[in-house]
């Protein structure tokens, strides 16, 4: 199978498996302009490929992400410039959509994402990782919604998602104030479901998780994925009514099949991708 080609990215795959690495090391994988469209190729191909089952998404070095790169956020003016300043405004609000729908590839790519967090997740990392289904952490992870240090609103998922995650009086707390959440705060607040040990107990964790997904069936752990965000976004009758349709089409698979005849043979279920 023919992975994406990056020049920021990482990616493996192997066991119904699909690890998507931030690899920019050097830069504390700060995202450039490349790795954010990576990113959406990335999760893109993931979604499209029967043989995942299951993405993690790690970062190498010392820290999973230290948010937009710099250098992209100053070359701003430049690429927006127009002699009318209606036009330069329209420019970067699709700029801003753009960037926005990278990261919604995330949340859109149909099978369950792990993001494995160590050090920094400021920034456009928090944005990111908020996108996901399951955040884990080191004890050294930091998270903080550092736009406001930069004098401007976040603008690509956190305020929409953390709320969610965390409520939204402490989102606001951090919004506001831009401070460091270390990983047992986090903990707390319900950012990350759990904290291991050191960077190697992080990454053997969450591999042990994801083996545990890839082992159900792919055909039902896309439809929570599909039901739970729908549900997130809708009221409760709402998410009554489309689970209702979901299962009406999808119920009767030969997945459930499958799930009887291995508890009757006393046998572990195989599930076609």
């Amino acid at each position: 199978m023919t992975l994406p080609t990056c020049t920021t990215l990482a990616l493996e795959l192997a066991d119904g498996i699909a690890e998507i690495r931030l690899d920019r090391p050097d830069k504390s994988n700060a995202m450039n302009d490349a790795m954010w469209q990576e990113i959406r190729q990335a999760f893109e191909w993931a979604d499209a490929t029967p043989e995942v089952r299951v993405v993690i998404l790690s970062g190498a070095g010392r820290n999973f992400c230290a948010g937009i790169d710099l250098a992209m956020l100053g070359s701003i003016q430049q690429r927006i410039a127009h002699p009318d300043g209606a036009r330069s405004r329209e420019k970067l609000r699709r700029l801003i959509l753009d960037l926005q729908d990278c990261l919604s590839s995330i949340e859109r790519c149909r099978k369950p994402v792990l993001a494995a967090i160590q050090g920094a997740c400021v920034g456009g990392a928090l944005d990111m990782v908020t996108c996901c289904d399951l955040r884990y952490a080191a004890p050294d992870a930091v998270f903080s919604i550092r736009e406001i240090d930069l004098a401007f609103v976040a603008d690509v998922g956190t305020l929409q998602r953390l709320p969610h995650l965390i409520g939204d009086g402490a989102a606001r707390e951090l919004a506001y104030t831009g401070r460091n959440v270390g990983a047992e705060e986090a903990a707390t607040l319900g950012l990350v479901n759990r904290i291991f040990g050191n960077f190697e107990a992080l990454t053997a964790g969450v591999r042990e998780i994801a083996h545990a997904i890839a082992a159900k069936s792919p055909l039902a752990t896309r439809g929570l994925k599909e039901v739970m965000n729908y549900s997130r976004d809708h009221s409760v009758a709402d998410g009554l009514n489309f689970v209702a349709t979901w299962n009406a089409a999808l119920l009767l698979s030969g997945d459930l099949a499958e799930c009887l005849a291995a508890q009757r043979e006393k046998r572990a279920p195989r599930f076609a991708d």
